[in-house]
């Protein structure tokens, strides 16, 4: 695995709209939250177009207070509900499917990303990408800084990617997982992140570590986390709905609650 920044070569794609649910939504995010879903796959190559995204001009900055959200499936479809749509990759052929999303809170825009590395920028800044390089492990998932000066992608084996101002606190790269890594989030406070296992193990870099499920018996796997900002904390959620929470208010969950099809992730209010 290799941890650090590496800018891919870029191709200009079509930007087109997805108008139809084509593939199973894998991500959700508020303005000012992230979340991912876990898809594996291989590395091949992906690619971006720019700071605006694929349409090629800069859309109006959104209203500097929102309370939307969006969702992206694995196809690249963008559903954006009282929330700015900047565009999507839904009808754009892929070479892997996209896996997380991340909100830039400078712009309100959005990244996308796919389990080969490839970021896909709309109405935000490109930053790089692993696109093109072979990756140990996929990519399951993205956080921005606090700042949107820049972003970290996570692998399954805990590797960590940073580009633009988003610092290299260290990673699982290399360390021998119980449970593969499943997502990530940052810390507003002190701009670390921490990484989630399937196991509910938390990773502390540079945020400080509030607790886990690691070691715990789980009725079902940790998809994905989020943070507090208000407290600091975060929380986990389980494939049942299952929510762990670690200096921050729990608020109820879905576990014990008989679902149609597992919850995959989960982000905060703005």
């Amino acid at each position: 695995m290799i941890d650090g920044m590496k800018r891919a070569p870029r191709k200009i794609l079509r930007l087109v709209r997805a108008n139809v649910l084509q593939s199973v939504v894998v991500a959700l995010v508020v303005i000012g939250g992230t979340a991912t879903g876990l898809l594996a796959n291989t590395a091949t190559v992906s690619a971006n177009s720019g700071s605006c995204g694929y349409s090629g001009t800069c859309p109006t900055p959104p209203p500097t207070s929102t309370a939307g959200y969006r969702m992206v499936a694995s196809d690249g479809g963008v559903f954006s509900f009282n929330a700015p749509f900047y565009g999507s990759m839904g009808g754009v052929a892929l070479n892997k499917p996209i896996v997380g999303m991340a909100t830039d809170p400078a712009t309100g825009g959005y990244w996308l990303v796919a389990s080969d590395g490839g970021v896909f920028s709309f109405n935000a800044p490109f930053y790089g990408s692993m696109a093109g390089v072979a990756l140990n492990k996929p990519i399951v998932g993205m956080a921005a800084t606090p700042d949107g000066g820049g972003y970290w992608l996570v692998a399954s084996d805990g590797g960590i990617f940073a580009f633009g101002d988003a610092h290299f606190y260290g990673s699982m790269g290399g360390v021998a997982l119980n449970k593969p890594i499943v997502g990530m989030a940052t810390d507003p406070a002190t701009g670390g992140y921490w990484l989630v296992a399937s196991d509910g193990g938390i990773f502390s870099f540079n945020a400080p570590f509030e607790g886990s499920m690691g070691g715990a018996t789980l009725n079902k796997p940790v998809v994905g986390m989020a943070a507090d900002v208000a407290t600091g904390g975060y929380w986990l959620v389980a494939a049942d709905g299952g929510i762990f929470a670690f200096n921050a208010p729990f608020e109820g969950s879905m576990g014990g609650v008989t679902l149609n099809k597992p919850v995959v992730g989960m982000a905060p209010a703005a």
